[in-house]
């Protein structure tokens, strides 16, 4: 044992606890406050060393469950959509108290090279048209059945292409009970009868089930290559929420989804990071196409941060429940923004249009493998929700996306599309001629 005189421990204790938890760094180091013959304060310390910046496992919580194990079924195996499946089943299994250990993902079946993709999966434990050359859990089960992998379902994390979600709600509905809460991995907006709606919140009113999100600078290769990522998963407890150790709350989220390469920030805005993540494809796009002609970072910078600005502008005018923080404090905003700007399906498509001269289908036809490119419909979707309410010029960027992308438009008028600047008149003198009375400037 030795003694440490008080100043001095504070003072290392104050330049090195920015990095830990103060209360459990004194529990760990089992101090104890004694008095010396002077009656100065010293702290007595054991000379066992722990050290302060030791990690600790931040999904490490006590649930503790008074009910069965959650039963968790994927629907979508894209690369996206198996490598979200890969880190649900590594987590179930490390957490039997919490969740069943087979994790069904629902997968359309196709043929490759003679062999059922579900049964390739299902032996060699790949997925090798959507995510080759990537080991995934063998409690992973590949289901060519939709109704069949989510009977008995507790949770359900939706992860297809946006545009095929209303085929697979309606084959739902009726087949799973409303005790059944979701998440949804999906980027994009529902336009219909009832205007422009979330994905989660189109999940909600068509199944009747509490639905949040999951959306962050997350590229599926590198997430599934175990690459260090973060990403915010967004959920509100409903109404008939039943309480914890019974129901989905926020530390079962962090729980499913939380891995030493995948963190996890659990938040309630389901409606920002929503935007945030439908959005960002339609400006990865415009940096695809600047990307493609040539014109280098500066140009890049310039359109993140013009679809920035429109990102939250869209959120506060139509969703005005999303908080204008969750655009830069979580990984669903500018993080992703970012992310998706530098690379991933949207950028490669812009750019391959920029450099062949062709259509973004036929871009995707060429690139993706069967995959789509969210931003070519999102761009849409905004499209016509912002005409509908007369509002096209608000959204620049938005609007020569789309009009590059469905109408053809040259992108190398892309400047000029978005400019902001005003005409604005200066006023001269009296004594000058009428026709110089004024001098419009334009940039």
């Amino acid at each position: 044992m030795f003694l440490i005189p008080q100043r001095l421990f504070c003072q290392r204790v104050i330049t090195r606890c920015y990095s830990f938890d103060y209360k459990s760094y004194i529990q760990r180091r089992r101090l104890k406050l004694l008095y010396n013959n002077n009656n100065t304060k010293v702290f007595k310390m054991s000379t066992t060393h722990v050290h302060p910046f030791k990690r600790v496992e931040s999904t490490q919580s006590i649930i503790h469950m008074h009910r069965q194990p959650f039963k968790v079924t994927v629907i979508g195996s894209g690369n996206w959509g198996t490598t979200i499946a890969k880190v649900v089943a590594e987590n179930t299994v490390q957490n039997p108290h919490l969740f069943a250990k087979d994790v069904h993902m629902w997968v359309f079946e196709e043929n490759i090279n003679g062999e059922k993709l579900t049964e390739i999966i299902n032996t060699k434990h790949q997925n090798v048209k959507y995510l080759p050359g990537i080991d995934l859990p063998h409690n992973l089960i590949a289901n060519p059945s939709l109704l069949d992998s989510v009977k008995g379902a507790d949770i359900l994390v939706f992860n297809v292409p946006h545009q095929f979600l209303p085929k697979i709600v309606s084959q739902l509905k009726g087949n799973i009970s409303k005790d059944v809460r979701a998440i949804s991995c999906l980027k994009g907006f529902e336009v219909g009868a009832k205007g422009v709606q979330l994905l989660s919140s189109y999940i909600k009113d068509e199944l009747d089930i509490q639905c949040g999100a999951l959306s962050g600078a997350n590229l599926a290769p590198e997430v599934a290559k175990e690459h260090w990522s973060e990403t915010t998963v967004a959920y509100q407890l409903p109404e008939d929420f039943k309480g914890e150790g019974l129901d989905v709350d926020h530390k079962v989220l962090k729980m499913l989804f939380h891995r030493p390469y995948f963190h996890v920030n659990v938040i309630d805005d389901v409606a920002g990071i929503s935007i945030a993540g439908a959005l960002k494809n339609v400006v990865a796009l415009a940096c695809g196409f600047v990307e493609g002609l040539g014109w280098g970072n500066n140009a890049a910078a310039a359109i993140q941060r013009v679809g920035l600005g429109e990102i939250i502008k869209f959120g506060q005018m139509f969703f005005p429940e999303s908080r204008v923080e969750t655009y830069y404090q979580e990984s669903a905003g500018v993080a992703d923004l970012i992310t998706t700007c530098s690379g991933g399906r949207n950028v490669k498509v812009a750019k391959y249009m920029a450099t062949k001269h062709v259509d973004a289908f036929e871009a995707e036809k060429e690139l993706l493998n069967g995959q789509s490119a969210q931003g070519v419909i999102t761009c849409k979707e905004v499209h016509e929700w912002l005409a509908t309410c007369e509002l096209t010029e608000d959204f620049p960027l938005f609007e020569a996306v789309f009009q590059i992308v469905y109408n053809k438009m040259p992108m190398e008028q892309i400047p000029e599309m978005i400019d902001e600047l005003e005409p604005f008149e200066v006023e001269e003198d009296d004594e000058e001629e009428p026709s110089a009375a004024t001098t419009t400037v334009r940039s």
